[in-house]
C-alpha cells in the first residue's frame, strides 16, 4: 500500500524534470517569423516550407481537377444498351 502513496510523487517529477532539460526556441522562431524580407509567412521558412506548400497546391490543383472530370462524366447521359 506504501508504493501507492508515491505514484503522484513520481508522475509529476518525471513532467518536471525533463523541462529543465529542453531550450526554449520560440523567441528565434519570432525572429525569423517577424523579419520583414516580404516573404509570405508560409514560405518564410525555407526550402522545405517551399516544397511542402508546392505539393499541397499540387495536390490540391489535381484533386480537384480529377473530382471536376468525375462529376462531368456523371452528369453525361448514358447511350442506350
Amino acid at each position: 500500500m506504501n508504493h501507492l502513496l508515491k505514484v503522484p510523487g513520481l508522475a509529476s517529477r518525471a513532467f518536471t524534470t525533463t523541462s529543465r532539460n529542453m531550450k526554449n526556441k520560440v523567441p528565434e522562431a519570432q525572429k525569423l517569423f517577424q523579419e520583414d524580407n516580404g516573404l509570405p509567412v508560409h514560405i518564410k521558412g525555407g526550402t522545405t516550407d517551399v516544397l511542402l506548400y508546392r505539393l499541397t497546391m499540387t495536390i490540391t490543383i489535381a484533386g480537384t481537377g480529377f473530382s471536376l472530370y468525375w462529376l462531368l462524366v456523371a452528369c453525361q447521359p448514358k447511350g442506350k444498351v
